[in-house]
């Protein structure tokens, strides 16, 4: 029964609110289904913390790795097929050859070594004289440039991080304790694997200045160091697109102010 007067405004107002609420509450519950059919259709989830979003990421690179080997597979089988009765010009083998190792796109095999670079366990902290700090009991990116840049210098031919082909557009970091190289993520110990002379690569680790200081803290906090012989070594081709990242200095900046 609706009241006469003043009553029946007080009414009225409440049947509007009733009527605006119904209809926010019909249109969050068809929200609702909506997005719930379109999670169902795409059959994913969405990472929800850092850990399974790097996780995700991994996967995906580790996937489309996957393909690019098989592509890279058959672009070789394509160059190396017979070619004869065709106008295309010829490459001299060994110059192709030469050039497929400087760029990593050829498989290469041979004599060489391995170096292993690891973090020094905790209990240095408490045991070794000299108060080391924990920055000092881990493995640094300018540890593994040092270790590099010496095989190359020892006349490298080829090379592998943690089975990753190194080549001059691969770029690693170091975040912590993680590395990470070509989209993926290790952890020590970390493996720096070469062909070439190994008395030239043993000779070229051993004068290098950024690696003796590596081998003061290997004294001193109980880093983890190896160096290893190889008859053998199979190193595989990249799996990286080799795509060139670089600064540009924005329009209109005079670089010479």
């Amino acid at each position: 029964m609706i009241r006469v007067g003043g009553g029946t405004q007080v009414t009225r107002a409440r049947v509007r609110s009733w009527v605006i609420v119904g209809g926010v509450l019909a249109l969050a519950g068809l929200l609702f289904v909506a997005s719930g059919r379109h999670a169902i259709q795409s059959g994913s989830r969405q990472p929800q913390d850092i850990a399974a979003l790097v996780e995700a990421e991994s996967a995906r690179v580790s996937e489309l790795s996957e393909r690019a080997s098989a592509l890279n597979r058959e672009i070789n089988s394509l160059t190396l097929s017979d070619r004869s009765g065709t106008d295309l010009p010829q490459v001299d083998p060994p110059l192709a050859e030469r050039e497929g190792v400087a760029a990593g796109s050829t498989p290469v095999s041979g004599p060489g070594l391995t170096v292993t670079l690891d973090d020094a366990p905790a209990s240095s902290l408490d045991t070794v004289p000299g108060n080391p700090q924990p920055n000092d009991l881990v493995v640094h990116q300018q540890d593994l440039q040092n270790v590099i840049n010496a095989l190359w210098v020892g006349g490298a031919e080829a090379m592998t991080l943690q089975g990753e082909r190194v080549t001059s557009t691969s770029a690693f970091r170091c975040s912590g304790n993680i590395l990470l190289l070509h989209g993926k993520v290790f952890s020590p110990p970390y493996e720096v694997t070469a062909i070439g002379d190994q008395e030239a690569l043993a000779q070229a680790l051993e004068e290098d200045k950024g690696v003796q200081n590596y081998r003061a803290y290997v004294d001193w906090v109980h880093l983890g160091w190896g160096v290893r012989t190889h008859d053998r070594i199979d190193v595989p081709a990249s799996q990286s697109t080799g795509e060139l990242r670089y600064a540009r200095v924005p329009e209109g900046t005079d670089v010479f102010a």
